[in-house]
C-alpha cells in the first residue's frame, strides 16, 4: 500500500492467468486490465494509466512521454513482460524517477530453441519442402533437388554474444560448427571461452561466417547494422538469421540481397513493422522464412515470464528489490 492506500495498477492485456494470480492474491493492489488479445488502443491505455501507481505492459505497448504524462506523477514502476525495452522511453522514465522491471534469462532456451530451429528451416528448405510435397512439386528423388547448406564444418558468427547468443551458440556446437565468431559492443572472454569464440569486428564476421544469427539488443548503434554493405559482404551461400529485433535490419537491402541471390536464405522471427503486410516484398520469396514473432512461445515460458513480471511489478511498488531490475 501506498500511504495507506490501495496500489493501483494497470495491465495492458490479457496475460497467462498465473501472472494475473500473483497481483490479485496481492494485499492491496487493485488491478485495472485491458481483457483482451488483442493490444489495447492508444486512447485506452492513456485512459487505463490515469492515475495509476504501476503499468505491467508488453513488447507492442509503445511506453511514450505522453503515456507517462497521461499516467501522472503518482506512476512508480513500469514492469515489462519482455526482455528486450526499445518501447520504453527510458531516458523520459529515468527522468522521473519510476523503476522498470523485465523478464530476461526466463525466455533465454526458448528463445534459442527458436532460434535453431529458424535456422534450420531456412538453409534446409523446410518450408519450401513442405509446400512441394503439398502442390505436388514432389515427383521422384533428385540428387540437387531442394539441396540446401548443413552446420557440419561451418563457421557460425553471432552478433551480440549475451543470454541469448550464448544459449544460441551453445545448441549449435554439438552440430560440427567449426568455429564461431562474435561481434558486440566489446569482446567478453569469458563468455566466449566456452565456444572458443573469437571476437571480430562486424564487417568480417559478414564475410567469413556460413550462418549469421542476430541475438542483439535494440540499441541506437544496432538499428539498421545489417544493410546493404553488410548483405554485400556475406557469401552467396551464407544464411541470415534474427531473432532480436525487426529493426536492426534493413528489409529492404535483405530483399535485395535474397533475391538476386547475395545471399542464399534468411530466417526472421522479428520484422518492421510487427505484423508484417500480408502484400510485404519478403513474403514472395521462396528463401525467406517468416514467424510471427514466437522466440519465447511456449506454455510455460509464457506463464514464467508473466510471473516475473507480475513480481517485478509489485517489489517495484513496495520499494523493494526487484527479481529482474533494469538498472538506468
Amino acid at each position: 500500500r501506498v500511504g495507506g492506500a490501495a496500489m493501483a495498477v494497470f495491465v495492458t492485456r490479457r496475460i497467462p492467468a498465473e501472472g494475473l494470480r500473483v497481483l490479485s492474491q496481492a494485499g492491496g493492489c487493485r488491478v485495472q486490465q485491458w481483457d483482451s488479445e488483442e493490444p489495447v488502443p492508444r486512447a485506452e491505455l492513456l485512459a487505463g494509466v490515469a492515475g495509476k501507481h504501476g503499468l505491467l505492459c508488453l513488447l507492442s505497448d509503445r511506453i511514450d512521454r505522453e503515456v507517462l504524462e497521461a499516467a501522472g506523477p503518482d506512476l512508480k514502476v513500469i514492469s515489462t513482460m519482455s526482455v528486450g525495452f526499445d518501447h520504453l522511453a527510458l531516458e523520459e522514465i529515468k527522468k522521473r524517477g519510476i523503476r522498470v522491471g523485465y523478464t530476461p534469462d526466463v525466455l533465454t532456451d526458448a528463445t534459442a530453441e527458436l532460434s535453431v530451429a529458424l535456422l534450420l528451416s531456412a538453409c534446409r528448405r523446410l518450408p519450401e519442402a513442405v509446400e512441394q510435397v503439398k502442390n505436388g512439386g514432389w515427383t521422384t528423388w533428385k540428387p540437387l533437388w531442394m539441396c540446401g547448406y548443413g552446420l557440419s564444418d561451418s563457421t557460425v558468427g553471432i552478433i551480440g554474444l549475451g543470454r541469448i547468443g550464448q544459449a544460441v551458440a551453445r545448441r549449435l556446437k554439438p552440430f560440427g560448427v567449426k568455429k564461431f565468431l562474435y561481434t558486440g559492443s566489446g569482446p567478453k572472454p569469458e563468455s566466449g571461452a566456452e565456444f572458443e569464440a573469437e571476437f571480430v569486428p562486424l564487417t568480417r564476421l559478414a564475410e567469413e561466417s556460413d550462418f549469421v544469427v542476430v541475438t542483439c539488443a535494440l540499441t541506437p548503434a544496432t538499428q539498421g547494422m545489417c544493410n546493404k554493405d553488410f548483405f554485400t559482404r556475406m557469401k552467396k551461400t551464407s544464411v541470415f538469421v534474427n531473432t532480436s529485433r525487426g529493426s536492426v535490419v534493413n528489409q529492404e537491402d535483405l530483399y535485395n540481397a535474397l533475391a538476386h541471390g547475395q545471399i542464399a536464405a534468411a530466417g526472421l522471427d522479428v520484422t518492421t513493422p510487427e505484423p508484417l503486410p500480408t502484400d510485404h516484398p519478403l513474403l514472395s520469396l521462396k528463401n525467406c522464412v517468416i514467424l510471427p514473432h514466437i522466440g519465447s512461445a511456449t506454455y510455460a515460458t509464457r506463464s514464467t515470464m508473466a510471473v516475473l513480471a507480475a513480481n517485478n511489478l509489485l517489489a517495484g511498488l513496495r520499494g523493494e528489490a526487484m527479481p529482474h531490475e533494469l538498472l538506468l
